[in-house]
């Protein structure tokens, strides 16, 4: 009988422990795919902000460089000033738009207005390089629907203080701006109390339904005109001049600083908000920036990649977060769920900082990891706050599915005279697995969702074409990230839910 009962557990634990390896195994091959991303030579890393105007002065960096035979990439939408600025120091990306008002008051913390020359002398301490102005004054203003301003008889941002009852939508970044809302309404006395944070380019959709009567806007967007909104006058010259910059790392190569420095003086005005309105009308930020390049002599006009050749691209990008971080996952959670098993002070703290990690909103935990060493704005900050999100499922599902194991089935791998090692490898592990497959494959198809918002700090993937429609506010543009990310995360899961049929064996399937 004792012989029976061996051969009986030997050949569950066989059979079982080649399922969960081979489970295992789907995260490898995920991680040998995304090694195709490699680059044979490193590129210029250009980072845009998440407008119109930041995606189209980068693509035309892009080129720029492209054209001079330097390789350069594109992570478009990063997110406000602090992000991009702390991104170019640390080194996560070399050049990326800026305007001079944001620098003297968002980094260097001045309120008096700096000369470009005093500008970049201080830029320098930080090892920054600033190119002289694009050739435009892109300034902040306040906008408001032509008709509703003519029939209150506002005209200028003072005249807001006769009507406390309009409803302002402010973008999240100009509501703490040392430029942005709280001193302009201190130097206007102005006595709105109703206001909202919005993004940038839902303000427009939300301004033009009446859901707000005022949205702060740049000077060039396209939308101004196109919506037949009014820009207030700012009769006390609140605003500093905002003249467009490139702004890049010392460090980087001659050659590309000459091309960069090229671009200066070659933008008026009206021909950026020609680019921008061109952006909004095609949807597409490269054929806004060939706009500019028709002009120049012997420029050919470039179509800049297919949406299938873009589609592989986020792909591949897609399947190396989700993939990376579900290796860690597993690699991570397996052996803490096995602890955790145990009960205890350390099993319960275990659960606790799992949960934890689940419990903390994706977007804040992205936010949390990026001012810390080693990680700033990077993939490797995706994949991690990305692991730590996937956690709980593996560690709650290993965890359960040992406890489960019944105690007559614990007592007869005890009376064979198996050590402790061998009755979890060889007993304990094999009968859990289904339920360890399942906190896999929970955690996979988490990741897999939400890797979309690991474009918010310029990693790609998914995300890259929704954070894009969302600023154009563009479904088709949307849909063509967020229906891939959909499909994966089926794929994903019927992918595990065959190899719980053919790993696992019938009578634990039963």
């Amino acid at each position: 009988m004792k012989s029976f009962v061996r051969l009986t557990l030997a050949g569950m634990a066989r059979s079982c422990v080649r399922g969960h390896r081979s489970a295992l195994s789907l995260p490898m091959l995920l991680l040998f795919f995304s090694a195709t991303l490699c680059f044979a030579a490193n590129p210029v890393l250009i980072g845009s902000k998440k407008f119109t105007e930041s995606y189209v002065l980068g693509e035309i960096a892009k080129r720029t460089l492209n054209e001079t035979g330097i390789p350069a990439e594109h992570r478009q939408g990063m997110g406000g000033t602090i992000i991009l600025w702390e991104a170019l120091r640390g080194g996560q990306i070399d050049v990326y738009p800026e305007y001079t008002g944001t620098i003297a008051q968002e980094i260097l913390k001045t309120e008096r207005q700096l000369s470009v020359q005093e500008i970049r002398d201080a830029l320098t301490k930080f090892g920054v390089g600033m190119t002289e102005p694009l050739g435009f004054n892109n300034t902040y203003a306040l906008v408001m629907r032509r008709n509703e301003a003519q029939r209150l008889g506002i005209r200028t941002i003072g005249d807001l203080g006769k009507h406390p009852e309009l409803k302002i939508g402010l973008t999240h970044e100009f509501l703490d701006r040392r430029d942005g809302w709280q001193p302009l309404r201190q130097r206007y006395s102005l006595p709105q109390l109703n206001i909202v944070g919005i993004d940038h380019a839902l303000g427009y959709a939300a301004l033009a339904k009446g859901s707000i009567d005022v949205k702060d806007a740049y000077s060039t967007d396209a939308k101004i005109a196109e919506n037949d909104l009014v820009a207030l006058a700012d009769s006390f010259d609140f605003f500093p001049k905002y003249d467009a910059v490139f702004l890049f790392r010392t460090s980087l190569r001659d050659d590309a600083i000459g091309a960069l420095r090229g671009v200066a003086g070659t933008l008026d005005e009206a021909r950026m908000v020609r680019l921008n309105a061109e952006a909004e009308r095609t949807k597409n930020y490269t054929k806004a920036a060939n706009l500019y390049f028709q002009n120049a002599a012997g420029s050919a006009v470039t179509a800049g990649e297919s949406f299938w050749q873009k589609l592989v691209r986020w792909t591949l990008r897609h399947l190396e977060l989700a993939g990376f971080s579900l290796l860690l996952s597993i690699i991570t959670g397996i052996p803490l769920g096995i602890l955790a098993s145990r009960g205890g002070a350390i099993g319960n703290m275990i659960l606790g900082f799992a949960g934890v990690m689940q419990t903390v909103p994706s977007l804040a935990l992205l936010a949390l990891l990026v001012p810390l060493p080693f990680f700033g704005i990077s993939v490797r900050t995706a994949i991690t706050a990305l692991f730590l999100y996937g956690l709980l499922p593996i560690v709650r599902n290993t965890a359960s599915g040992l406890q489960d194991i019944p105690r007559s089935l614990r007592e007869s791998a005890i009376a064979l005279g198996l050590t402790p090692a061998a009755r979890l490898w060889q007993i304990y592990l094999p009968m859990a697995s289904r339920s360890i497959l399942s906190g896999i494959k929970t955690s996979a198809v988490i990741n897999v969702g939400t890797a979309t918002l690991a474009a918010l700090i310029g990693a790609g993937g998914y995300g890259e074409p929704i954070l894009s429609g969302l600023n154009l506010n563009d479904h088709v543009t949307i849909l063509e990230g967020a229906i891939p990310a959909a499909l994966l995360a089926l794929i994903v899961q019927w992918s595990f839910d065959l190899l719980d049929r053919v790993l696992i064996p019938k009578g634990l399937r039963l």
